[in-house]
């Protein structure tokens, strides 16, 4: 079968990555294209464009660059006619994925869609198109499932595949890794101040402020495969902040503490059993945009799926350093981390076993027998 793989940043690449091996193993003969990054190039397949092309965040950065948009929305168009797939894949990325499933469902082509686009989160108006647009949905968070029903849009909960992705990941030697990476042996508080460069410049100053505060830890940034250390070396100012460039699952099983950009990464340290704390500050206009549109209790993972707050979030003015500071000494106390670890066990539950790329892949390929 011929699969055509649509994939618009960091977190897509690693779950498309996992589901081409595992569309592999169903069809061995799979002819895959896509746009992704490098993790799916190294999965096999034919990378049409990388997902860094398109990496615009923000409502004002979409504007200023619609013209560009529109030129990939159009070679992505002639791209899939040329290669005439069995099914058009779609992960997450909505912006971009649903306009190109609304013309491929109309051209006739198969549609299916891994990790559903946020419309749990706002613009619910978006279900209408996606039941006209997509065949089949694949969900990996419980509560979406429910969602979509009062629709009477009928998806599958595959579970989540981070916990593959952590699952199957090789185990880290904590005192080498330290050694390769210059670390001492102080107890580790990681940096995770997201992908894109205008998240990491609005978080990483705050979040170093505290530095000088914790002399009996340190502070490892972790970099995003996106950006060269060349960005993220303007912000480090003290001996005792370190850099990590593309470890970042390796950093967190080793680390005591985290601070954390909303956004799966969230999810990602929980699943690591991390306390953490969850940080978000966007542009005045774009954050002012989103609390009219968004619908959630929460903007992380951890809660949304928990339906409950577990780890803190600091929003917009509320991150700060006074804040930050007070719910970063909370996370370091060991009373607080005890409950958190337990609530991090009862989120696994509720997120599923492994098995999510492989239950996916197997239910695109059944699909394509039939």
């Amino acid at each position: 079968m011929k699969y055509y793989i649509l994939v618009g940043e960091a977190s897509g690449d690693l779950h498309g990555s996992n589901l081409i091996k595992a569309l592999l193993k169903q069809d061995n003969d799979a002819d895959i294209r896509f746009w992704g990054g490098d993790l799916m190039a190294s999965a096999g397949g034919t990378l049409v464009k990388h997902y860094k092309e398109r990496a615009f965040m923000g409502f004002t950065e979409v504007i200023m660059n619609l013209n560009k948009i529109f030129k990939l929305i159009a070679y992505c168009k002639t791209d899939i006619s040329t290669f005439n797939p069995d099914v058009v894949i779609f992960i997450d990325n909505s912006g971009f994925n649903l306009r190109i499933a609304q013309w491929a469902k109309a051209a006739g082509y198969k549609t299916n869609y891994y990790i559903s686009p946020q419309v749990w989160a706002s613009r619910a108006s978006r279900v209408k198109a996606i039941k006209r647009d997509i065949d089949s949905m694949f969900v990996i968070l419980p509560f979406v499932k429910p969602f979509y029903k009062r629709y009477n849009y009928d998806v599958t909960f595959v579970g989540h595949p981070l916990i593959d992705a952590i699952a199957h990941r090789k185990q880290v030697q904590e005192h080498e890794f330290r050694k390769t990476h210059e670390l001492s042996d102080k107890p580790i508080i990681a940096l995770l101040p997201g992908s894109r460069k205008q998240e990491i410049t609005k978080m990483l100053n705050i979040m170093l402020s505290l530095v000088d505060d914790y002399p009996d830890y340190q502070f490892v940034i972790a970099g995003a495969p996106s950006q060269d250390y060349s960005f993220y070396k303007t912000f480090i100012k003290s001996i005792n902040v370190h850099f990590i460039e593309n470890k970042t699952y390796d950093l967190l099983s080793i680390s005591t503490a985290a601070l954390v950009t909303s956004g799966t990464a969230t999810l990602e340290t929980a699943l690591f059993k991390v306390p953490q704390v969850v940080c978000y500050k966007g542009s005045a206009i774009s954050y002012q945009i989103a609390k009219r549109i968004v619908t959630l209790k929460f903007i992380s993972l951890v809660n949304l799926v928990m339906d409950r707050e577990v780890v803190t979030e600091l929003i917009q003015k509320e991150f700060n350093r006074k804040r930050l500071k007070e719910e970063l000494d909370k996370i370091l106390d060991k009373d607080f981390r005890e409950q958190m670890f337990l609530d991090y066990f009862e989120l696994e539950r509720t997120l599923g076993g492994v098995g999510a790329s492989e239950k996916t892949a197997r239910l695109i390929y059944n699909g394509l027998k039939n």
